[in-house]
Order: C-alpha cells, then structure tokens, then sequence
C-alpha cells in the first residue's frame, strides 16, 4: 500500500507533537513546520498527498498559504484540510471559498482528524486504499505488475509501469518533467528532462494501442497530466 505524505502546518508545538505521533501510527510521513512562508517551499519541494493547515501561523496566515498552494500547479489538486478556533460561519465560508477541503475546529478528537484525512485520501488518491489502481478503462494490479486497458493487457517496460503508476496515484495532476524524474527516477538521477518525454511517448504508444483515446494530456511549458477530460 502507498504510504501517504502529509504536510502539516502548526504553530501550536503540542498539538502538532499529538498530531504527528497519531498520523505516524497509521504509517503517514510527516513533514512539519510552524511557518507559512516555509510550507510553501515544501510544498514546492515535494508536493504532499495532502495539507493540515492551521489558520493562525507564523509569517503568511493559513489563509494565504491555502490561496498560494491552490495557485500553484503543482499543488492545485492537493486536498487541504484547514485546523482553526475560528468557529464562526463567515470564517468557515471564507476558508472553503479560498480552496479548503474540510474545515476542523479546535479543540477536536485527533482520532476522528485521522477518519476525516482517510475519507478525503481514499476519494482523491485510491492507491492509499488498497494495491489495485484504476482511472477510466485503465487497471494496474501493482502487485502482479499487470496493467489492463479495457480488458486487455497492456504490456509495458519497467519505467513505463512506474511512470503510469505514478500518474495513477495523482490523477489529473499536472507534472514537470524535473518533477517526473524525481518520482520515477529519484533524486540523485543524472539522466536528461528530455528522457521523459521519450519515455512518455513510449507509454503513450502502449496504451493507446486499438485506436484508444489518449489519456496522457501535454500541458504546454507545464508538463504531462493523467486526465480523460482531455478527451472528452
């Protein structure tokens, strides 16, 4: 099962201590930080599967680092779940207006925190739910290293498979090609952007074999996205 990476974004030292401790015991990696301006370089590091932002933080407030993080294509799809003592409707309003998922109002049960991330994660990111990855007519079995298109298998090299894969696990995502080479190639990889695109038109060419609608959209400057709408 993918392990899912949380930022959490608390000012309170306590709270997000108890945080951290309740999200490693259900195996999240947590990436922790006090300050605003610092959430967004990590977010921009390495974007998260998902965001728990509280709304009174050093340097930006919570609000402006949901309305950055919203802007950013690499984290417009994140879901945020915004923490608050702000309890009043026109706050609650105003958070989800600027792009929040899920509101939670301090004090609250860490417990029933957790349910609500698990809720929000198995709607946007199915393969934190269990080791079969679907989107549209695709099938990855990522145990059996299988892949099928309508029914059929899909046979695919060793890259390709982790590639699909990876837009699988973040469907609709928009990613760079230096963001690619991190995920599928890791960090310390010398291999070229340009690789990417090779290996883009490989998997391309495996899946859309029979005349299918291509699944892989070409996002210009951007990068490469997962996103059936496309061809729709």
């Amino acid at each position: 099962m993918a392990r899912a990476k949380m930022l959490l974004v608390e000012d309170d030292s306590a709270l997000a201590e108890l945080l951290i401790w309740h999200f490693k015991r259900e195996d999240f990696e947590v990436r922790h930080t006090a300050d605003g301006e610092e959430a967004l370089l990590l977010a921009r590091e390495a974007a998260p599967d998902i965001v728990l932002l509280d709304w009174m933080v050093e340097g930006l407030p919570g609000i402006e680092v949901c309305r950055r993080l919203r802007r950013a294509p690499e984290t417009a799809n994140v879901p945020i779940i915004m923490l608050t003592a702000r309890g009043e409707e026109e706050d609650r309003v105003r958070g989800l207006e600027t792009g929040a998922d899920d509101y939670v109002t301090k004090p609250f049960s860490p417990r029933e925190l957790v349910a609500r991330v698990g809720a929000v994660l198995r709607r946007v990111r199915p393969a934190l739910a269990g080791e079969a990855l679907t989107y549209a007519d695709i099938e990855m079995d990522t145990v059996g290293h299988k892949v099928r298109r309508s029914g059929r298998m899909v046979p695919l090299g060793p890259t390709e498979f982790r590639l699909l894969k990876h837009f699988l696990e973040h469907p609709g995502w928009v990613f760079s090609r230096d963001r690619l080479l991190d995920a599928v190639w890791g960090h310390d990889s010398d291999i070229e952007a340009r690789t990417v695109d090779v290996h883009i038109r490989r998997l391309r060419k495996a899946i859309n074999v029979g005349d299918k609608p291509d699944l892989i959209r070409t996002v210009r400057s951007a990068g490469y996205a997962l996103d059936a709408e496309s061809t729709a």
